[in-house]
């Protein structure tokens, strides 16, 4: 399918053309879609396969339709601050064009960059990637606005519960809207995400990929 077709707002299709992406990958054209719409999703697909656009531009699509109150709508929650970093880039070049600001929150970083992140999460920015640990340690301490929060992403979602990190997961979700959409991303399909995705996914479309498939 190409990015064309699926009527994007033309300002990520202008960043789309100019970054000369044209034909969505299979994650792609399977997940954008419903997403779009609204609903909650269900994606297996290694790394490699171009999930990150198949979770962003739907999410960012949907955002340009909301206005600018200074509030977060989209938080994606992954396993590392490189992670974090690697989407936070990717959201600069798909809102090359669009007014969508994001920070990426991840610790080990200095005290001014805790205070800097403060900053972002009071006054707002549209979209936040974090990871858990990092994330709680600013809503526990009770400014963090998730009111307006139209989406939760969990990416690399089975590496997360790897790492330990279920309860924080539960936790955070526990701070977001109840009637929020959801996105979980994970390479592998263990009970334990079966078990999460029931707990935090209503009616979802699953979109998977064959697993031996090169990305």
């Amino acid at each position: 399918m190409r990015f064309v077709e699926m009527e994007l707002h033309p300002d990520i299709e202008d960043a789309l053309l100019d970054m000369g992406f044209e034909e969505a990958t299979p994650i792609q054209t399977l997940a954008i879609p419903p997403a779009i719409q609204g609903k909650d999703l269900m994606g297996i697909a290694q790394t490699g396969t171009g999930k990150t656009a198949a979770f962003l531009l739907p999410v960012m699509d949907r955002i340009m339709d909301l206005p600018e109150n200074g509030k977060v709508k989209a938080l994606i929650v992954v396993p590392t601050r490189e992670l974090a970093t690697q989407i936070d880039q990717a959201v600069e070049g798909f809102a090359y064009y669009a007014k969508i600001t994001s920070l990426a929150i991840y610790g080990g970083g200095s005290g001014s960059e805790f205070s800097r992140e403060k900053q972002a999460l009071t006054k707002g920015a549209d979209i936040i990637i974090a990871t858990p640990g990092r994330l709680l340690s600013h809503l526990n301490l009770g400014y963090v606005d998730l009111s307006e929060l139209q989406t939760l992403i969990l990416d690399e979602a089975d590496r997360m519960l790897d790492m330990g990190f279920y309860g924080d997961i539960m936790r955070i979700a526990e701070h977001c809207r109840k009637d929020r959409q959801t996105l979980l991303f994970s390479a592998t399909m263990p009970e334990r995400i079966k078990d999460l995705s029931g707990t935090l996914l209503k009616d979802p479309v699953h979109v998977q990929l064959a697993l031996s498939k090169p990305a």
